[in-house]
């Protein structure tokens, strides 16, 4: 028999809906604190908390990857756990096991690190398939079961990944159907000269740290305002025409991109869009979505649900080009009569809201 066990519920903190954008940029401002640079990283990790989707941070060494998610952590408060993912790693390191109590006779469960708010799995590409299916399983069902008890993960549950593109040996390849479980795949560049200056500058003290702004029953709270953030048709149009596009290229006009796309994004792919949308409108102060939304969030959402051809892999071609073709091909609808262009951008806007 099956005996599943509550997980307490977040103590609830209202917010007002005045202060919601402070709030927000409260949070970024304290991780960027301590982050130099990596705004776009820093955004998009914000993005998958506020829309409780997990993120895959993809970036060579020492780019403040696990710094990043570490801090946002402290900012927006709730359990943190790390784990250190290794080629000798098994799932109840994770999960937890069962355990024999001389002083009951009988066996007690265990329950593993995974049991947090916000879980850094890092260098996730050097775990066995054992523990990738273990680690999907928490992921997509938001529960964990063992021995026949089943409990479910803390709310908010998010896992945010890294890996190092460039490590071949010890390393596992990510199945597709777990990559697919991830909201975003975001790829972490080196700075600047004048970030790396400001780095040299800023770590040359004692280090800063970040103040905690929100609670774990506020950020559940800012999850909901997210889902009930306007999306107009024409813009739940456009992020279905993108996925569409991947799918079949030549049916929507992109007959160039047949022979580079294997496999398109799947409706999991829609709905990342739209909730990423949802979440970025939040962030930057809006109830509702518009375009350009939809257009910065689609090759995180996009990049890894992808799947190149072996033609465009002997060629050479990256996900990342694909994308950008097709956010460059597939035109974005005009939420306004009035002709004022974003720059860049395939969209009008009013000519009074651009200044």
């Amino acid at each position: 028999m099956t005996q599943s066990f509550q997980s307490p519920e977040p103590t609830p903190a209202t917010i007002p809906a005045a202060d919601h954008a402070a709030v927000l940029a409260d949070a970024l401002f304290q991780v960027k604190k301590v982050i130099v640079g990596q705004d776009r990283l820093i955004e998009r990790v914000m993005v998958c908390l506020l829309a409780d989707g997990h993120c895959l941070i993809e970036g060579f060494p020492g780019l403040a990857k696990t710094l990043t998610v570490s801090t946002m952590a402290q900012a927006v408060g709730g359990d943190f756990t790390r784990l250190q993912f290794t080629p000798d790693l098994v799932p109840a390191d994770l999960v937890g096991t069962r355990t024999w109590r001389p002083s009951q006779e009988d066996f007690a469960i265990e329950w593993g690190p995974l049991f947090a708010n916000v879980v850094l799995a890092d260098e996730i590409n050097r775990a066995p398939a054992k523990v990738q299916s273990a680690l999907l399983e928490a992921m997509a069902e938001r529960h964990v079961t063992i021995a026949g008890q089943t409990r479910p993960l803390p709310r908010p549950f998010l896992v945010l990944a890294t890996q190092n593109p460039i490590e071949s040996e010890g390393v596992y390849a990510l199945p597709e159907a777990q990559r697919d479980r991830f909201l975003m795949h975001v790829m972490v560049t080196h700075p600047t000269y004048e970030e790396e200056v400001a780095i040299a500058h800023r770590m040359s003290g004692p280090p800063p740290r970040a103040e905690q702004v929100l609670r774990s029953g506020q950020l559940v709270e800012l999850q909901g305002i997210v889902r009930d953030v306007f999306v107009h048709h024409a813009v739940q149009d456009y992020a279905v025409r993108l996925v569409m596009t991947t799918r079949e290229p030549a049916r929507w006009g992109q007959e160039d991109l047949s022979r580079l796309i294997a496999l398109g994004a799947s409706p999991r792919g829609t709905l990342g869009l739209l909730i990423s949308a949802r979440a970025l409108a939040l962030l930057r102060g809006r109830r509702y979505v518009v375009p350009q939304d939809v257009y910065d969030i689609a090759p995180d959402v996009l990049r890894h649900r992808i799947t190149l051809t072996y033609d465009a892999l002997a060629e050479g071609v990256h996900p990342e080009a694909v994308v950008e073709r097709l956010l460059r091909c597939v035109p974005a609808p005009s939420i306004s009569p009035q002709q004022a262009v974003y720059p860049n951008f395939d969209v009008t806007l009013p000519m009074e809201a651009t200044g």
